[in-house]
C-alpha cells in the first residue's frame, strides 16, 4: 500500500501541474503517461487506446484549452479510473496505471464552479454549498 502511494505521488505532482502555464498558440510537445490523453497535453485527433486513454479524452474535453478543469470533469475522471482500476477483465498494467491516474485526479487542482446557481438560490433566501465553502 505505501508502494502503491509513493509510486503515485510523482505521478500526481506531473498531472496536477498548473496548466495555465501553456501559452495561446503554442503547441508544447505533450507529456503523456499513457495512450494518446493521459497527462498533460494530448495527441488529438488520434484515437484513444484503450478504455483508460477514452476517460482521459473525455476530462481534456471537459478542460478549456489553457484552463483548469471543473471539479465535476476531475472527479468523472477519478471515477472512470478507480472503476478500470477495480475491473478484473483488464490487463494488470492497464489496472496499475488506472490506479495511478485515479489517484492523480483526485489531486488535481480544478477551476470554481460558477456562481450562478449559489447566486440564484440566495436572492430566494436559501444557501447552498457553494455558500458554505467561501
Amino acid at each position: 500500500m505505501v508502494y502503491r502511494f509513493a509510486s503515485a505521488l510523482p505521478l500526481a505532482f506531473v498531472l496536477a501541474g498548473p496548466a495555465g502555464a501553456q501559452t495561446a498558440g503554442e503547441h508544447p510537445r505533450a507529456a503523456l503517461i499513457h495512450g494518446n490523453y493521459c497527462g498533460p497535453g494530448n495527441n488529438a485527433p488520434a484515437a484513444p487506446v484503450d478504455a483508460l486513454d477514452a476517460a482521459c479524452a473525455r476530462h481534456d474535453a471537459c478542460t478549456p484549452d489553457g484552463g483548469l478543469a471543473s471539479k465535476g470533469c476531475n472527479l468523472r475522471l477519478q471515477r472512470e479510473a478507480a472503476a478500470l482500476a477495480r475491473d478484473p477483465r483488464q490487463p494488470e498494467d492497464l489496472r496499475a496505471m488506472a490506479g495511478l491516474v485515479s489517484t492523480a485526479a483526485a489531486m488535481m487542482p480544478s477551476a470554481r464552479e460558477p456562481a450562478a446557481a449559489s447566486l440564484a438560490a440566495r436572492s430566494r433566501g436559501g444557501k447552498t454549498w457553494a455558500a458554505f465553502t467561501r
